[in-house]
């Protein structure tokens, strides 16, 4: 008797082992895939230990990020004479403002503006409202009078991407941006009066022409370097 139950106690445990066997299988492929997905974003460090390829989601890198890599930074280090590869200033992120004053008295230009920002640079962006006051602009604290958007790394790279080969030279009579936007420490901030120059915007569903202000973020200790950088990446300075 005692013989009898014993067998049969062998028996269902070797049929619960293959359950836990496939239950451990899929946990661990579970776990590695969340965290091959929760990098995917970043990029990776190169072997060789220069800066990190940041890819997209869908595993694609953006252009001007191979640029960056392949070409930016050795012209950048040739010109200024780096000796460390981290000297190399490089783009932080990319921060697009839209500052909407007739929003006082029409709230819902806030909600068209919203759309199409996000429209513009694939990202929801975050309503920004006043901070204190004004009694002449008839202003009251914390009514929204604006959006923002802060972009990083692939959206960054893909956003520059299109402001300078497609937006940019659809303005009117374009002969170039101003060089002298910069704010000692090399950051630049770009000014638009049309939000209609980027092709995302469908003409015909605008309520009206918003103007918008893009400020590029970057590790320049000096306005000159900032400069370089900007223009090895494509940014179409006026002549001097």
């Amino acid at each position: 008797m005692a013989d009898e139950k014993k067998a049969k106690g062998e028996k269902r445990d070797q049929a619960k082992q293959p359950a836990k066997t496939a239950e451990k299988a899929g946990k661990a492929a579970k776990a590695a895939g969340g965290r091959k997905g929760k990098g995917s974003d970043r990029g990776s460090a190169a072997a060789d230990g220069s800066h990190p390829v940041v890819s997209t989601t869908e595993g694609v890198v953006p252009r001007l990020s191979e640029k960056y890599r392949d070409a930016v930074t050795a012209a950048l280090t040739k010109q200024f004479l780096y000796k460390n590869q981290m000297q190399v200033p490089r783009l932080e992120k990319i921060v697009i403002n839209m500052g909407l004053g007739a929003a006082v008295a029409n709230p819902k230009i806030i909600d068209t503006a919203v759309e199409e920002l996000k429209t513009i640079s694939g990202q929801k962006p975050v309503v920004t409202r006043a901070k204190k006051a004004i009694a002449n602009f008839k202003l009251r604290a914390g009514i929204p009078i604006g959006a923002m958007v802060t972009l990083r790394r692939a959206r960054m790279w893909e956003f520059l991407d299109r402001l300078v080969s497609v937006a940019l030279p659809r303005m009117r009579d374009f002969k170039g941006i101003s060089r002298k936007a910069f704010d000692g420490k090399g950051n630049y901030t770009l000014g638009l009066k049309e939000q209609i120059i980027f092709p995302e915007i469908d003409y015909d569903k605008i309520d009206a022409i918003k103007g918008l202000n893009i400020s590029f973020v970057t590790t320049a200790k000096t306005d000159e370097e900032g400069r370089a950088l900007l223009q090895q990446l494509g940014m179409p300075f006026r002549a001097a």
